[in-house]
């Protein structure tokens, strides 16, 4: 998949262009790997800055999509900074009036490195002010590619806003509102290839509010919409020029597929989800979009970890416990991406149930004395999140071996003390997948202590 970036490596890094090699085409991006596209971000830059430069604010467009892209393969916030001040100049060099097509793209870069800052920081204002500048994208040219690139972002803001606690039908409808910005962008993709790569992204995007809204929903059919949403979307996408993309879907069909097989508990299902994300694993390398190999071993972890409850299979649970792992070699380098804490969860969820299964008292002593240490090593001023997700997982520790040997009122006062803290700072992180496990296990908790209670009376 990557021959043809490998190739571009061979022919231009010994004496690559002063401007770089995609010439201002951002669909070749993908191409490049991550060395190839700082490298490139840093000639757009020179290019940008020269004095002789024809189009200033062109060549700032084209530097701020590059250093877009470097923050989302990374989650560097110095590269997102980058991204939004060369769109922020951009934008003031084009006229408004005379040049509205450019001022529009400009504003619409801005938007959308907020959105990338948005989804990996956890900021929901910047998800507000995207809005603010796509709306005024779209006024300023509304039957140009910058206007169909609008829409498909707005409508990705919206999918947001319902993603959490939005009812059925309003996941539907926001799914919905993506249908027109992707018609447009297919129509613009003919004359532009960009436009035609942002279609296939905006349809993964809607294809991840509909599974998500089928997991948290528990509705079946909205998993299978996102699964039809994305074989539609794979079957244009050519994985040997537009690789990540291809990734990027190939990693959501996977992931739906292992959860509308727990939905139907299809162990076959699962399986095959198991499969197909163990080959897509195999098209993308850490070194060419760390985020991206860090996300499929994360999904392919959770599908494994699915596997293992539903199968009741210690060995998947060890399996999930080395992918995460994996994952969170990319993520410890970034601590203030949102995805490392519930991959240190998810982890430790792996490794406890594991050793549950296998009635291993000494594998969970083994876990309490390893997470006694990090605890005792961690700042909770500094990193509160690392801190609560530790509390969680004793709670889930106590949990389990309360399980193979019996409760222990000291235990349960302890495990119900410590998720009620982890709850308290995930609510005040606004990290909702962690609160609702921690609700979930503080609320199973109290259940078990009622029914004893009853029981003993």
């Amino acid at each position: 998949m990557f021959e043809f970036g490998r190739e571009l490596k061979r022919l231009f890094q010994p004496d690559a262009p002063k401007d770089g090699l995609t010439g201002g085409d951002t669909s070749l991006l993908e191409l490049l790997d991550l060395d190839l596209l700082c490298a490139e971000a840093r000639a757009a830059d020179i290019a940008a800055g020269r004095i002789s430069a024809t189009d200033r604010p062109q060549r700032q467009l084209e530097a701020a999509a590059i250093w877009r892209e470097i923050a989302r393969r990374t989650g560097d916030a110095v590269a997102l900074r980058k991204a939004a001040a060369a769109a922020e100049a951009s934008a003031k060099g084009f006229d408004r009036q005379l040049r509205p097509r450019g001022w529009a793209e400009a504003r619409c870069e801005q938007a959308r490195a907020a959105l990338v800052g948005a989804a990996l920081f956890g900021d929901q204002g910047l998800n507000a002010a995207a809005r603010i500048a796509l709306t005024e994208a779209q006024a300023a040219a509304p039957k140009s590619p910058a206007a169909a690139l609008a829409g498909a972002a707005l409508a990705l803001v919206e999918a947001r806003r319902v993603l959490g606690d939005g009812s059925r039908d309003e996941v539907v409808a926001a799914a919905r509102g993506f249908d027109a910005p992707v018609a447009a962008l297919h129509a613009h993709g003919r004359r532009r290839a960009a436009c035609r790569l942002q279609a296939a992204a905006t349809c993964a995007d809607r294809a991840d509010l509909l599974a998500a809204g089928g997991v948290r929903l528990k509705d079946p059919m909205l998993l299978r919409m996102a699964l039809d949403g994305l074989a539609q979307a794979l079957v244009r996408i050519d994985p040997a020029y537009e690789p990540l993309t291809w990734v990027q879907l190939a990693m959501l069909r996977g992931a739906t597929r292992a959860a509308l097989g727990e939905l139907d508990g299809d162990l076959n299902e699962i399986a095959g989800a198991v499969n197909d994300l163990v080959a897509v694993l195999d098209q993308v390398t850490k070194d060419h979009s760390p985020l991206d190999w860090a996300r499929v071993q994360q999904s392919l972890a959770s599908a494994l970890q699915t596997m293992g409850e539903a199968a009741e299979c210690d060995r998947a649970f060890d399996q999930a416990a080395r992918c995460y792992a994996q994952a969170m070699t990319v993520f410890v380098d970034q601590p203030a991406l949102t995805e490392g804490p519930i991959a240190m969860h998810n982890r430790a969820q792996c490794l406890i149930r594991s050793a549950e299964l296998r009635g291993d008292l000494k594998a969970l002593a083994s876990a309490e004395i390893a997470l006694r240490a990090d605890l005792a090593a961690s700042k909770p001023a500094k990193d509160p999140v690392a801190w609560g997700v530790r509390q969680l997982s004793f709670a889930r520790l106590y949990e389990a071996r309360a399980n193979i040997a019996g409760h222990d009122r000291a235990e349960d006062a302890a495990a119900a003390q410590a998720l009620t803290a982890a709850l308290e700072v995930f609510g005040e992180q606004g990290l909702r997948a962690l609160a609702d496990a921690a609700a979930s296990s503080l609320e199973r908790l109290r259940a078990q202590s009622s029914r004893r209670q009853i029981r003993g009376g």
